[in-house]
C-alpha cells in the first residue's frame, strides 16, 4: 500500500453499502475526449447528449432508434451556454457554479475558436504531447489557478489544495517530466508565462498526476441501466436484452472501448484512500455526472483501513513485478499489500522472459 495518509472505517460497512459521496474541488473533462465530439457539461461532465443521440454516434448509425426513451434522464431543455463563449452546461446552476469559481477568468468570448488564443494554443500543445488514452488535461490545473484567482478567499483554496498528497522536490520533477517531457513545459511557460515559475508549476503537476481521480459518464449507460431495472414480460426482456447487447457489439466495432464522456477531479476524501491490489472499496458515477460514489467491495469492520486501487481490473491480474512498475511509473511507490506481501514471500515464480512480455504490455 501506498501509506500518506488513510481513511478508516468507524463503523462496521456491509458490502455493496456506500461508504460516501464526494463532489470535486475542480474538476475538467479531458482535452481529446471533447474533441471527438463527447459533449459533457463543462462545470460537472453530465453527459449532454440524449441516450439515442450518443447510441447514434458510438455506433455510427444515425437512424437508430432507441425503445423506451422515457428512460434516458439527460434534458436538452434545461441546457444552457455561456453568453460570451458558448460553452455548454448542463442547467443555469452549474452555469453559475463555474461562473462563480473560475470561469470568468478562463472565458474565451468571441476568440473560443480562435487558434491563436493562448489557452487554445495551450490545449494544442498538450493534445500534442497526450494521445489517447487519457489521464489527466491542462485544464484541470488551469481551473485550479483560476479558482484561486476569483475566490475571495484566495487562503482558503490554497489550504485545501495543500490538503492533498505532496511529494519531495525530486518526485515532483520526475512526475512533471512524465507527464510533459521538456519540449512541453518549455511550450507551456512561453504560452502563459505569467502563471508559474518552474517550482509551483511542477509542484502543480506533482499534485494532479499524484492525485487526479478519472471521472467517467455516460447517458447511455444509464439508459441500461434504466431498463435493467424495468419489469417485463419474458418475451419482452429477452428482446430488449438482445438489442442492447447487439447494440454494444456494433459500438464496440465502430468506436472500440472509448464510450464515455471523461475527465478527472480532485476529491478530498477519495484522495485521503490508499492504494491495495486486492482493495475493500472502489469509486463510480452512477449519477451521470461528477460526484464520485465510494463502496464497498466488502465487508469492512470498525477501524479497517478503507483501500481504493490505483490500476485497472486488467493491471491487477498482472504479477507483481509488473503491477510494481506501473505504480512506480505513476505514482512513484512500491505497494506492500498483502497480496505484494505474499507473492513476495512466495519469491514470484513469474520467469523473466514472462516480466519483459509484461513491460511491454505496459508500455503498449
Amino acid at each position: 500500500m501506498f501509506q500518506g495518509k488513510g481513511l478508516f472505517a468507524k463503523k462496521s460497512i456491509k458490502k455493496g453499502d456506500s461508504i460516501f459521496i464526494e463532489r470535486p474541488l475542480v474538476a475538467a473533462q479531458f482535452l481529446w475526449n471533447a474533441l471527438y465530439k463527447y459533449k459533457a457539461c463543462e462545470f460537472c461532465l453530465r453527459a449532454l447528449e440524449t441516450a439515442e443521440e450518443n447510441a447514434r454516434r458510438l455506433s455510427g448509425n444515425p437512424g437508430l432508434s432507441l425503445p423506451h426513451p422515457e428512460l434516458c434522464c439527460v434534458r436538452p431543455e434545461l441546457h444552457q451556454a455561456c453568453p460570451q463563449c458558448q460553452v455548454m452546461y448542463c442547467s443555469s446552476e452549474c452555469r453559475q457554479a463555474a461562473a462563480d469559481q473560475y470561469h470568468r477568468a478562463l472565458c474565451l468570448g468571441p476568440s473560443q475558436e480562435d487558434p491563436e488564443h493562448p489557452i487554445n494554443k495551450l490545449k494544442d500543445a498538450w493534445r500534442s504531447m497526450h494521445y489517447p488514452p487519457e489521464t489527466s488535461s491542462i485544464m484541470l490545473m488551469a481551473r485550479m489557478v483560476a479558482l484561486v484567482k476569483q475566490a475571495k478567499d484566495k487562503a482558503h483554496w490554497q489550504k485545501l489544495f495543500s490538503h492533498f498528497c505532496s511529494r519531495a522536490a525530486n518526485e515532483e520533477e520526475e512526475i512533471a517530466h512524465k507527464l510533459l517531457g521538456e519540449q512541453f513545459r518549455v511550450s507551456y511557460l512561453h504560452v502563459v508565462p505569467a502563471w508559474f515559475v518552474p517550482e509551483g508549476f511542477r509542484s502543480l503537476f506533482a499534485l494532479v498526476g499524484t492525485n487526479g481521480q478519472g471521472i467517467g459518464t455516460s447517458s447511455l449507460s444509464q439508459w441500461v441501466h434504466a431498463c435493467d431495472a424495468l419489469e417485463l414480460p419474458a418475451q419482452q426482456r429477452e428482446h430488449l436484452d438482445s438489442f442492447i447487447d447487439q447494440l454494444y457489439k456494433d459500438i464496440e466495432k465502430e468506436t472500440g472501448d472509448f464510450l464515455n464522456c471523461e475527465g478527472s477531479g480532485l476529491f478530498m476524501l477519495q484522495s485521503s484512500c490508499n492504494h491495495s491490489c486486492i482493495p475493500n472499496a472502489e469509486a463510480s458515477f452512477p449519477d451521470n455526472n461528477f460526484l464520485l460514489h465510494l463502496s464497498a467491495l466488502n465487508d469492512i469492520n470498525p477501524g479497517e483501513e478503507i483501500c481504493i486501487s490505483y490500476l485497472d481490473c486488467c493491471q491487477r491480474d498482472r504479477s507483481r513485478h509488473s503491477r510494481h512498475k506501473i505504480l512506480r511509473e505513476n505514482y512513484l511507490f512500491v505497494c506492500s499489500c498483502p497480496k505484494c506481501v505474499s507473492q513476495m514471500d512466495e519469491l514470484d515464480v513469474t520467469s523473466e522472459e514472462e516480466e519483459e512480455e509484461e513491460d511491454e504490455m505496459t508500455d503498449v
